[in-house]
């Protein structure tokens, strides 16, 4: 008869603060937030979102030169609209950054062990998208608050009048940033593969505009000039340009948009379904993978 011996190798129970799922929904948000950039990655993984968020600076940095020599304040961008000038600089940065944050994990089957913590699928979903939102705030704002600070600095006029649009600039940016996040996160979510993630997000930010542009010039051209306005709302550029130009009252930097304060109210709630509606794709993705 064979005697069982228990070996006491030194475990002891974890008796010490438990953070709870609040902190580990905060952690997914930050750790996110920097994959979005690179940090905490290798060096190779940092070259393309930090290029990317230089030559978005480039042009105010220009332009504030242009308005401090040639002492022209005239020649300030327009704060809504500078984004938009750059919509293919950031629909890059949304392509290759978006299979970073919403495919890797389910390419590597890596999905269930964050569930195995507590933290909620709706958390995990909301922490990637508010990560990923951010991070193209980031590209976006500062850009906008350095051509701000410029007209500051160099003395251009009617300052107040200056903050109000400072401000619905940033709220475009803001904007445009929840619609990208989450246009591109959803993509990205059915395409595992990095290569093809990144050809989907493209095709749909790009080959969109040139679609509802080609059919806008197709209803100019036949005399249907309001239907040319609302087939703006069809591509997520122009779509956030019609807020920003109806609600916000800055310039319209899209051929068209749709008529009136109903246009831009209309534009808003299709901004706001498409956030809502990536929330739930992404909740039923992330929920199936982490099952497999």
């Amino acid at each position: 008869m064979s005697v069982s011996t228990i070996h006491d190798i030194g475990y002891r129970h974890y008796d010490g603060k438990r953070l709870g799922r609040a902190y580990v929904t905060r952690s997914l948000f930050v750790h996110n937030l920097r994959a979005a950039y690179g940090l905490g990655r290798p060096a190779r993984a940092k070259v393309m979102p930090f290029v990317l968020a230089g030559i978005m600076m480039l042009p105010a940095v220009g332009d504030i030169a242009v308005v401090a020599i040639a002492k022209r304040p005239e020649a300030l961008f327009p704060y809504t609209r500078y984004q938009f000038m750059l919509q293919l600089i950031v629909s890059i940065f949304v392509a290759t950054q978006a299979p970073v944050l919403a495919s890797r994990e389910i390419r590597f089957h890596v999905v269930p062990l964050y569930f195995s913590r507590p933290v909620g699928h709706l958390d995990f979903v909301l922490a990637k998208l508010a990560a990923f939102a951010t991070a193209l705030f980031a590209l976006t704002a500062i850009p906008v608050t350095v051509l701000y600070i410029g007209g500051l600095v160099t003395q251009v006029p009617h300052s107040g009048k200056q903050l109000l649009h400072y401000l619905g600039g940033l709220a475009g940016c803001l904007l445009l940033s929840l619609v990208l996040a989450a246009i591109g996160m959803v993509v990205a979510a059915f395409t595992p593969r990095r290569g093809f993630g990144v050809a989907a997000v493209i095709a749909v930010l790009l080959v969109s505009g040139v679609l509802v542009s080609i059919l806008q010039g197709i209803t100019e051209n036949t005399g249907h000039w309001t239907l040319s306005g609302w087939l703006a709302l069809f591509t997520p550029f122009n779509l956030v340009d019609a807020v920003s130009h109806r609600l916000l009252g800055g310039p319209l930097s899209a051929p068209s948009s749709p008529p009136g304060t109903g246009g831009g109210l209309a534009a808003l709630a299709l901004c706001a379904a498409i956030v809502l509606g990536a929330v739930a794709v992404l909740y039923a993705r992330f929920r199936k993978a982490g099952l497999s």
